[in-house]
């Protein structure tokens, strides 16, 4: 495992619980947070770059937390299985882990068992609950990163309280989920949230997914890499404070740069998070007109720019919001719990299969215990 590892403790270490998988959970058990158990799981957020692992509890207080990088995407999948199966260990060595929840970025099917596809890793068609589950011998969730982000700021952060909520997710690209009435809405084949896909261009910039025109390449951190580097190459005056910073060298303006020099005042950064903030509230504005929520919480790497991006998006959603003035307008807020949004929402919701599996593991208990009574009784006859 990498070296680039980072622990965060509070209280004491215990000694690690293995419980045996219980196959066969009911899925018609009502899920709710209210009625799962209050112990502590382990969440795992799987980006391109970074896996970490956190232990929570059932306040999405992070007890410790482990970081390593993601094996290449070219190795086999066991790799990243292997990657995973070691911080959970790791982890169950100081803490009583009851179950493991994984945030993927990527698609996962309906019934949270398989990765479908993951764009940074080799992952087609995966099903990683039941091989996790096997080797972890403790019951195992997986669902989409954006869902398990959605889920942590709804429980803990920027959207507690909100009946109806829709998260984007803006890094590399776009990525969203949407809850109503406290439930994950996942759609039939359980992939619903990828709006960052959805076409505001016709014949636009080409996107990786194949398509043109795409949202998340007018609003996302490519888009503004992108719009900075066009204008350093073709040596606009615009750009020649960056140009500066960056030595000449193209290739190193990136989001984080961008976001350093807007917030300094440079006019062309400033301007690049208006232009994206813009194309963000319009796209806001097109889903409240679909889904009609009473909160958006914008999160991932490029929120970190705060009302550099969000006041525009802010601008652009009254602006171009269908029925604007005759109807209630939704909150636009900025996500609270940052990069730990995903691990956090991961090991919470994977406290809903540790009360099954718990429960399951109980009546298997009194049904031993009633038996040895039984056979007790007539060994004494």
């Amino acid at each position: 495992m990498s070296a680039n590892r980072e622990r965060v403790y509070r209280g004491g270490a215990a000694r690690a619980t293995v419980w045996r998988n219980v196959s066969g959970m009911d899925r018609r058990e009502r899920r709710s947070h209210l009625t799962a158990p209050r112990v502590p799981t382990v969440g795992i957020d799987i980006g391109g770059t970074k896996v970490m692992a956190g232990v929570v509890d059932a306040d999405g207080t992070i007890l410790e937390k482990l970081r390593t990088e993601t094996p290449d995407k070219s190795k086999s999948p066991k790799v990243v299985e292997d990657t995973i199966v070691e911080l959970v260990l790791d982890l169950s060595e100081r803490h009583d882990v009851h179950a493991v929840g994984i945030g993927a970025a990527g698609w996962v099917d309906a019934d949270r068992s398989r990765v479908l596809f993951a764009p940074h890793l080799a992952w087609r068609d995966e099903p990683l609950r039941d091989r996790l589950s096997e080797r972890l011998l403790v019951p195992v969730m997986v669902d989409n990163d954006a869902n398990t982000a959605a889920w942590a700021e709804w429980r803990f952060g920027a959207a507690r309280g909100e009946p109806d909520l829709v998260m984007i997710t803006l890094g590399t690209g776009i990525g969203g989920a949407i809850l109503e009435d406290g439930q994950v809405k996942r759609g039939r084949y359980g992939v619903a949230g990828e709006f960052g896909h959805m076409q505001v261009v016709p014949g636009g910039h080409r996107c990786p997914c194949g398509n043109r025109g795409c949202w998340e390449q007018y609003s996302s951190g490519n888009a503004l890499v992108r719009e900075a580097r066009e204008l350093a190459v073709a040596d606009s005056p615009v750009a020649y404070g960056i140009i500066d910073r960056v030595g000449g060298n193209v290739r190193d303006i990136t989001g984080p740069l961008i976001t350093e020099l807007a917030r300094q005042g440079d006019a062309m950064c400033v301007e690049l998070f208006q232009d994206i903030g813009q194309w963000l509230g319009v796209g806001i504005a097109n889903l409240a007109a679909a889904l009609d929520p009473s909160c958006f919480v914008i999160g991932g790497g490029v929120s970190a720019a705060d009302d550099l991006l969000i006041g525009p998006a802010r601008d652009a959603f009254r602006r171009t919001l269908t029925g604007r003035g005759y109807r209630p307008e939704a909150r636009i807020v900025k996500a609270e719990l940052g990069p730990e949004a995903g691990m956090v929402g991961a090991a919470d919701l994977a406290r809903l299969v540790a009360r099954r599996f718990r429960r399951a593991n109980r009546r298997r208990v009194e049904r031993y215990e009633r038996y040895g009574r039984v056979y007790g009784r007539q060994a004494t006859d």
